[in-house]
């Protein structure tokens, strides 16, 4: 156990000290953001934050993971990552470049065998075997990952917090796997997430509300491929039935988010790359919660669906399927109620304050 320990305490320890030197390699590089209506800051802000959260994050793993054919493959999809947000942080790229790059990474983890060969059928147990759809299945699901946590980094610590969650959860599904479930092999499942939250602690300190630094597309793309990559080696090559739907579960809040942010788009014949003030974040913050309480209370649901993946996990069959429909209708009913199908919060605030402007 030294050295698991002695990765963890190294992987926060980096991310706490090297971040400060980062920021100002952001400042120095012009990797920085500027403020405009649709942003919530009000002045030049570093980015680059995923450099300090890659710089502690691999060295740790290769304290304790063997040099195989996981561990390469995936430095060689997460350093492919990195310097393509590093390269958008500093220059800015068009969103067709930066998902031709996504896909670059997300095929170049593949021979290294980084990808759904199969999956549990939920229905009936039966193992469903993907064949030639196995090299697509993987791209789109990486690809996926990677956007949906680019999408939610609009807050202070929101991406960084909620993937740091993310990954506390994959590492306590694998656990019950081994541990419950006898499943063996789950040595590096359980260690590298827990590696990378402790990445993800460390860069916090200076991310959370009020920041002194951004995750940047380098840190909100790298936590998203990462995130994606262990679901593929963990969760998803699990033969429990509910196997194929605990990612989406864990990463439910930011893959709801970003189906929704596509649907709006397209009912409102915007492109889909297209920014909006209309996630989840600003729909809490049209509703009246401060900054940090919109990012405290996404924290709660993403904890929430993360103990309900770990539940889901040990639990029957049917008693997760009962889990996952009440689920389904409580994110549904909230997405709603708070706006995030629509700009509903957004329309009420703006009423709510006419009318007391008359009265």
């Amino acid at each position: 156990m030294f050295y698991p320990i002695m990765s963890l305490l190294a992987a926060f320890a980096v991310a706490l000290l090297i971040t400060p030197w980062v920021r100002k390699k952001a400042f120095d590089w012009g990797a920085v953001d500027h403020p405009d209506q649709r942003k919530v800051h009000s002045k030049l802000m570093p980015r680059l934050g995923g450099l300090a959260v890659y710089l502690a994050f691999v060295p740790a793993m290769l304290m304790v993971q063997p040099f195989n054919k996981f561990t390469a493959g995936l430095l060689v999809g997460i350093t492919i990552i990195i310097l393509l947000g590093i390269a958008d942080d500093i220059k800015g790229i068009s969103p067709w470049v930066k998902l031709s790059g996504q896909i670059v990474a997300a095929a170049a983890v593949i021979p290294f065998g980084i990808k759904v060969d199969f999956f549990t059928n939920p229905f009936n147990g039966d193992i469903i075997n993907l064949g030639i759809w196995a090299v697509p299945v993987t791209i789109f699901w990486l690809i996926a990952v990677t956007n949906a946590i680019n999408l939610i980094d609009g807050l202070d610590g929101l991406a960084a917090g909620v993937s740091g969650i993310a990954a506390l959860t994959m590492a306590a599904v694998a656990w019950t796997q081994f541990s419950v479930l006898g499943l063996a092999g789950q040595s590096e499942s359980i260690l590298l997430p827990l590696i990378l939250a402790a990445s993800i602690l460390g860069f916090l300190k200076h991310n959370y509300h009020p920041a002194t630094i951004f995750l940047g597309d380098s840190g909100s793309m790298l936590l998203g491929f990462s995130l994606g990559a262990f679901s593929v080696v963990s969760l998803t090559k699990s033969f429990t039935a509910v196997s194929v739907i605990l990612p989406l579960v864990i990463l439910g809040i930011p893959l709801l988010d970003t189906i929704c942010a596509i649907l709006r788009r397209y009912q409102k014949h915007k492109p889909i790359f297209q920014p909006d003030r209309e996630h989840l974040h600003h729909q809490l913050m049209a509703l009246g919660f401060t900054h940090a309480q919109a990012v405290l209370v996404i924290y709660g649901i993403s904890l929430v669906m993360g103990v309900s993946a770990v539940v889901l996990n040990i639990i029957s069959t049917d008693q997760a399927a009962v889990l996952l429909l009440m689920l389904s209708a409580l994110v549904l009913i909230g997405a709603n109620k708070i706006g995030v199908l629509g700009n509903r919060a957004a329309k009420e605030t703006a009423i709510n304050k006419k009318a007391q402007e008359r009265s």
